[in-house]
């Protein structure tokens, strides 16, 4: 027995010595059925024993590729691809084992990020806020595309940056496009029917989270304006852990007095949601992400913020600008949609999200003023949303010619006597109406007194008054929770809600 002892100390010494070889491991989102993206230099990376060697073939390669992994086990190749097709292909990795990934697409690779409304799925799930797009059963039915893949990340949070997530790449069809995020799959299914290439889709979303929590750590410390953000997490983390001590100190109390056969309370434990923190999203569901090659980003996000919209108008350009540094692909395309009108939203957040069109380079946004659904935050006709994105980016990146992929944006304006003339981009071909007025449009004087206007459309500009304004120095449209506007351009585009004004809404400025 004493000698079985010593001889077991002696492998398990032995073993801390000389451990033994690590295989090779790769991330989740490097598997079967990936789509890398075409035409450029794609990231291929793992895990695997300190200073191993790395061999890795490509199918459409003649090369074998050779790496070393670092002194932690780390390594990463960069490797070119070609032009996309539904040609699949393998990928040997070889070191003390060999991994063959199969059935690999080159393509068109998109990130698709935000809260519910990016999460909400194609299908329907009994009992939940997940009801199923518009026609549901008939868009899962003919969801058969061998060309379209998508990752869905599974939702985690993380106090710090992790190396990986938990998911697969997935072939849409019937049945897997079921749990699917609508709006990716809808902005995805455009693009391959008018590109004709494979579609990758990475979708890395959750409902009720808020922007910070996509933004990094130092992103949110090193900025004085967003310090207050770290200070109300702190301030919430700390009510929590009162919350929590107070919990356990009643639960002692009940445990004696049962001793005591004394009656129990029906005590329950205070319950924290994980994504609702700062930065623990970018730490688990997009810093893993960020070695992978991507063409763009399409974002549907703002609801969980709009109490704080002015605040906004910093923080979603600056998450923007840090994903795009830490990707080091350039300024990427980042196409994001403006929040549906809902009577717990307001107008402030959709005007920082119109704010942001400037203030985020090679930016596109969707309006969705004639989607929404004043009751359901979570409106259904997710076809539209998603048709919407994709014009942008068929328009701004793929550079189809002639495409109008906005409606109307507010310009500028001009007073001429007791009038107020409002110009606009994206109306080259006119603007028109849907029924006999125009709606939403307010006029408003030097009081700052806003009443209802009388607008009309003169070509491409349109001509705002009031009787009751005299001298009229400001115009807003579209300015409430719930409008019901009802100005497009020729091209059946929405014109985004706007004023001419900078004076304090009656939303909270923080």
């Amino acid at each position: 027995m004493m000698y079985l002892k010593k001889l077991l100390i002696f492998l398990f010494l032995l073993a801390v010595e000389f451990p033994l070889s690590a295989q090779v491991k790769l991330p989740a989102l490097v598997s079967d059925n990936m789509v890398l993206q075409q035409n450029a230099k794609v990231n291929l990376w793992g895990w695997s024993s300190p200073n191993e060697k790395i061999s890795i073939q490509l199918e459409w390669l003649n090369t074998k590729l050779e790496t070393i992994a670092d002194a932690e086990g780390k390594w990463k190749v960069t490797v070119d691809t070609p032009n996309g097709s539904d040609k699949p292909y393998t990928i040997t990795i070889t070191a003390s084992n060999k991994i063959v990934l199969n059935n690999i697409l080159i393509g068109e690779v998109w990130l698709c990020s935000g809260q519910s409304n990016m999460y909400f799925p194609v299908g329907r799930e009994d009992k939940t806020w997940k009801t199923g797009v518009k026609n549901y059963e008939e868009e899962v039915k003919n969801a058969s595309y061998n060309a379209i893949r998508f990752f869905t990340v599974a939702l985690n949070a993380a106090p710090q940056p992790l190396e990986d997530v938990s998911g697969s790449w997935k072939i849409c069809t019937p049945e897997t496009i079921k749990t699917f995020s609508a709006v990716a799959y809808f902005f995805g299914r455009d693009l391959y029917q008018k590109r004709n290439v494979p579609i990758g889709l990475i979708s890395t979303s959750w409902g009720g989270t808020k922007a910070e929590a996509w933004t990094a750590q130092n992103i949110l410390e090193e900025d004085v304006t967003f310090l207050p953000i770290l200070q109300e997490d702190a301030k919430n983390e700390k009510l929590h852990q009162e919350k929590l001590e107070a919990y356990y100190l009643n639960l002692i109390n009940e445990r004696m007095a049962s001793a005591e056969n004394a009656p129990k309370e029906q005590l329950k434990k205070p319950k924290k949601e994980p994504n609702k923190t700062s930065y623990v999203l970018y730490n688990a569901m997009l810093h893993p992400v960020i070695n992978y090659t991507i063409k763009g980003a399409i974002w549907y996000q703002g609801e969980s913020n709009s109490g704080k919209a002015y605040l906004y108008r910093t923080l979603f350009p600056a998450m923007v600008k840090s994903w795009r540094a830490e990707w080091k692909q350039g300024d990427f395309p980042f196409y994001y949609v403006q929040i549906t009108p809902h009577k717990g939203q307001n107008a402030a957040i959709r005007e920082a999200q119109l704010m942001s069109l400037k203030t985020i380079p090679n930016s596109g946004m969707v309006v969705t003023t004639d989607v929404g659904d004043a009751q359901n935050i979570h409106p259904i006709d997710k076809q539209t949303v998603g048709h919407r994105l994709a014009l942008i980016a068929r328009a701004k990146t793929y550079g189809e010619k002639n495409l109008v992929y906005s409606g109307p944006i507010y310009n500028q304006m001009k007073i001429k006597k007791q009038k107020i003339q409002l110009f606009f981009d994206y109306a080259e071909s006119g603007l028109k109406q849907n029924g006999d007025v125009l709606k939403e449009f307010e006029i408003a004087g030097n009081d700052q007194v806003f009443y209802p206007a009388d607008a009309k459309i003169d070509g491409k500009k349109i001509i705002v008054s009031s009787p009751q304004v005299k001298e009229p120095v400001a115009v807003r449209f579209a300015w409430k929770a719930v409008p019901e506007p009802n100005l497009f351009n020729n091209e059946n585009l929405p014109a985004s809600p706007f004023r001419t004004d900078d004076w304090i809404d009656n939303a909270e400025k923080k």
